[in-house]
């Protein structure tokens, strides 16, 4: 992920790619290694574009948007439903009977999740922030996306600032871990 733009415009272009291998899953066969590393791809994109969101997105909402406690709190506790999730899927096989169920289950969450954000989140942030800050908070989520794990932690703290000092070198470790196994090439 890294498309460009504003934030609404970065994380409406995550929602959409994330909401395109939702698909590509849903029509891959459960026999083979497809669906498994259309999975893991899948969790390296969520992770990355939450964690983002956590460093940048909701303390400009917390800030910028008249109520934005609640709304971003709302949020994050999303975030840590999905993580879970992730965290039970991580190593299943492609045709474990129990992987359906919670991909279903993630699917719900996260569209459900998206749209919230898209209907009501996005909607706030562009009326309460100027071009500028939208255009910064862009470049900020993209560079948070760059060294961001790639799999799930969901006993991390989820703080801002823990997740600014934390996240790197998650990450570094996460991207070692890939690299080994072979995950999310």
């Amino acid at each position: 992920m890294g498309h460009g733009g504003d934030v609404i415009q970065e994380l409406t272009a995550d929602h959409r790619e994330v909401d395109g291998l939702f698909d590509r899953i849903e029509a891959v066969p459960a026999r083979g290694s497809e669906r498994r590393r259309l999975l893991d791809q899948l969790t390296i994109e969520l992770v990355r574009h939450a964690v983002a969101e956590e460093q940048h997105l909701y303390p400009a909402v917390w800030e910028h948007v008249p109520g934005g406690d609640a709304l971003a709190d709302k949020e994050i506790d999303d975030h840590s439903r999905v993580e879970r999730l992730l965290k039970d899927l991580e190593g299943m096989a492609g045709d474990d009977p129990e992987l359906i169920h919670l991909f279903v289950k993630l699917r719900t969450e996260v569209r459900a999740h998206i749209e919230d954000e898209e209907s009501n989140l996005f909607v706030q942030l562009r009326a309460a922030c100027g071009p500028e800050v939208l255009d910064l908070l862009g470049q900020e989520v993209r560079m948070a996306k760059e060294t961001a794990p790639t799999r799930p932690h969901p006993d991390a703290p989820s703080s801002p600032l823990a997740s600014k000092i934390l996240s790197p070198g998650l990450g570094l470790v996460d991207r070692v871990r890939d690299f080994i196994t072979g995950r999310g090439e």
